[in-house]
């Protein structure tokens, strides 16, 4: 079954808003996670992606950077990210589940057993947000392979050639970046993201979400007036940083219920 297909048939299908979200793996702890994440699927996740902490997270703001360095002082490596998708995907079998990381530590790993173990324990897809697409063969194939997503990055700056290379790999679905710059919650979705959105769509009937500076439920409609689905990771990892590891799991049920205007 692909579970990325399904999901956003069923988004469009029922004509509803469809809701990313991102959390890093191991932040505050490994436990926490495990918990978060059917929670995120019973208030309205559709999709989740799931951060592989990394020393040098050059696309991420200082939100998500402070929750990467408290799972990298936990000691949380590849494994125990892939552990944790083994860990969960029982009581979410139809929910798609994402890593959302940086090449070097699935270099190091080794791409044809890393695709491999992705598979074996029911990852969806892959997000590599620093590898060049001029270099993506080798875990282009290892991932079609193992029927895992390679899900493209597309930036405000990208020129239409670009566009239209990138979407010749990518599949799944296309995340679009709203902005120029790193990851964090802002006051309004930029314009220039939604700009993009038009562009993306004259190269791909790929469904398309659009990320970095998410955070109210208004952004969420005014996404996916345009768009399949909004992602929403900073307004997340920031409601988790303010509330006491008691409070975390109920805190975050709440904010993504009112994201995504359904309740569990």
């Amino acid at each position: 079954m692909d579970r990325v297909k399904e999901t956003f048939a069923s988004i469009r299908q029922s004509g509803r808003t469809g809701l990313v979200t991102y959390i890093t793996s191991g932040f505050p702890s490994l436990e926490i996670t495990k918990k978060l994440i059917p929670t995120l699927a019973r208030n309205g996740a559709d999709i989740i992606e799931l951060g592989i902490p990394f020393s040098d997270p050059l696309a991420d703001g200082p939100v998500i950077q402070e929750s990467t360095n408290i799972a990298l002082e936990n000691g949380v490596t590849i494994d125990d990210c892939l552990n944790i998708v083994a860990a969960v995907r029982k009581d979410i079998p139809d929910t798609p589940l994402i890593l959302m990381g940086y090449y070097n530590p699935i270099f190091n790993y080794g791409i044809s057993a890393f695709a491999s173990k992705c598979s074996s324990v029911g990852v969806d897809g892959l997000i590599v947000v620093d590898l060049p697409w001029e270099e993506i063969a080798p875990l282009q194939s290892a991932c079609l392979e193992c029927d895992i997503h390679i899900i493209p990055l597309l930036a405000p700056t990208s020129a239409e050639d670009r566009i239209a290379d990138t979407l010749t790999i990518g599949s799944g679905f296309i995340y679009c970046v709203s902005v120029n710059g790193v990851t964090g919650s802002r006051q309004d979705v930029s314009n220039r993201g939604l700009e993009l959105i038009h562009r993306v769509k004259s190269h791909t009937s790929l469904p398309l979400a659009v990320g970095f500076g998410i955070s109210s439920r208004e952004h969420v409609l005014e996404v996916c007036n345009e768009a399949d689905a909004a992602v929403v990771g900073s307004a997340l990892i920031r409601t988790m940083l303010d509330s006491h590891d008691d409070k975390i799991v109920e805190n975050v049920a709440d904010l993504v219920s009112n994201l995504s205007g359904r309740k569990s």
